[in-house]
């Protein structure tokens, strides 16, 4: 089994060449102000006219409006739409069908009641992400490198694929795609060096580790 692998939050030409050197397979733009990683259309245009042809662009949006998306499909042509916020089943439709662009559907998971709400986005959504709550005080609901409890995962079935996202770096991602089952992961803050930094050896290594699991 091939585990793919997406790297969030990328912003700079560096990040985006390194993602591509060392072979992830989605590489994800944030649209959310209140993020470190955030981006702007016309920044984001460039670094996904870098990279495309060659992964899989994923425009990672907040609870955004019809205004913010139209920009977003116009300008810089994700091959998905990743909704990390509160986004219902209805809304999630309405998306995809307005703009014809697939969507991967976040999920906080606290514990394993929470994994009862994929069910609802299984018509919806192309793909499932499942990441730790944010904190009540967070100004942001994802991006914060912290982990959930992986075993919850372990042995549940989905009706689609999907990504473990959630505290992952390097050293464990391994770990956490064998305790949970996930064939794909999702990383952020765990390949930088600073928040919105992306750091080219963590990539590598990150990439690395995930697809050595897959082999091993």
């Amino acid at each position: 089994m091939t585990i793919a692998v997406k790297i969030c939050g990328i912003t700079s030409a560096s990040a985006a060449d390194a993602v591509l050197r060392a072979g992830a397979d989605f590489a994800g733009l944030v649209f959310f102000p209140q993020s470190p990683r955030a981006l702007t259309t016309e920044a984001a245009a460039q670094l996904a006219q870098r990279m495309r042809g060659r992964i899989k662009l994923v425009a990672v949006t907040v609870d955004a409006d019809n205004a913010l998306l139209e920009r977003v499909a116009a300008e810089v042509r994700p091959d998905y739409f990743q909704l990390q916020g509160k986004e219902s089943v209805a809304r999630a439709r309405e998306i995809r069908t307005r703009f014809g662009i697939p969507v991967i559907k976040a999920l906080p998971v606290a514990e394993p009641s929470d994994l009862d709400a994929a069910s609802a986005y299984a018509d919806v959504a192309e793909f499932l992400l499942f990441d730790a709550p944010a904190a009540a005080n967070a100004t942001r609901p994802g991006g914060h490198g912290v982990a959930f409890d992986w075993k919850m995962l372990n042995g549940r079935r989905f009706s689609r694929p999907w990504f473990l996202a959630g505290g992952l770096k390097p050293d464990n991602v391994a770990r956490a795609a064998a305790a949970s089952g996930a064939a794909m992961v999702d990383v952020s803050s765990g390949v930088e060096s600073a928040p919105g930094v992306k750091s080219d050896s963590l990539i590598a290594e990150f990439i690395a580790a995930a697809k050595q699991k897959a082999v091993a």
